[in-house]
């Protein structure tokens, strides 16, 4: 553990029945987010049959980074909390479907491939330097992964920028509050973990401004695109 990493975790009791609480739910949240994760790929694998077997198999890595988050929690004797994480992820999931159902590609793919991506990017960072070594080495390796799937939903909504900008914009208005929303109700259990609520926000915008740039949106229009989380 690097010196920036041991002050982060200098005050922090991973034993303590306050911590044990939080981390309950936030683990079952990561669980399921992972779970979700699974699911949205095996529906984008139907919507985009030509790209079926590159998003099952990105499906089976979220499986798989479920179990490893699993670990995680009994490593430290918890149990995830996992009706309240589908609780958590009602509005976000209900959004997907519908969008699957009405075969929107484009605003599945910015949902799962672009914001949810960017979140677990932001958040697993911020994690990183205040775990528990058994989730630091956990997360460490998680996170890698979550850049190739990032990758995917960029470079085909790049590939099809002209015909699916208006979804993408009209999509973004929907879920950047929403997920400030989700972020805002898990805010004093974030903190008794060591993470900071606003850092997560900040790295998560900076992730997807830089997914929808590559995507061919211009600075202006990320700026605006960007400022819609501020409704939340």
């Amino acid at each position: 553990m690097n010196t920036s990493q041991s002050l982060a975790t200098q005050n922090l009791d991973y034993n303590s029945d306050t911590y044990r609480d939080s981390f309950s739910r936030i683990n079952g949240i990561v669980i399921e987010g992972e779970q979700e994760a699974y699911d949205n790929f095996m529906s984008l694998a139907e919507l985009l049959p030509e790209f079926a077997e590159e998003l099952i198999e990105l499906g089976k890595m979220e499986r798989g980074h479920r179990k490893s988050f699993e670990a995680c929690g009994k490593n430290l004797d918890v149990i995830p909390d996992l009706e309240r994480a589908r609780d958590f992820f009602a509005d976000l999931r209900q959004l997907f479907q519908t969008a699957a159902t009405h075969q929107k590609v484009p605003t599945c793919l910015l949902i799962q491939s672009l914001v949810i991506e960017c979140f677990a990017i932001a958040a697993y960072h911020n994690y990183i330097p205040v775990a528990d070594n058994f989730a630091r080495k956990i997360t460490q390796s998680v996170v890698k992964d979550e850049y190739h799937h990032l990758n995917f939903g960029s470079l085909w909504l790049k590939q099809h920028f002209a015909e699916v900008k208006t979804e993408i914009e009209t999509a973004n208005r929907q879920i950047l509050p929403m997920i400030l929303r989700m972020l805002n109700q898990v805010e004093s259990d974030v903190k008794v973990l060591g993470m900071n609520k606003l850092e997560i926000v900040e790295e998560f915008m900076v992730h997807y401004g830089e997914a929808l740039h590559q995507m061919g949106f211009k600075t202006t229009e990320i700026l605006r695109l960007s400022s819609q989380a501020l409704t939340a």
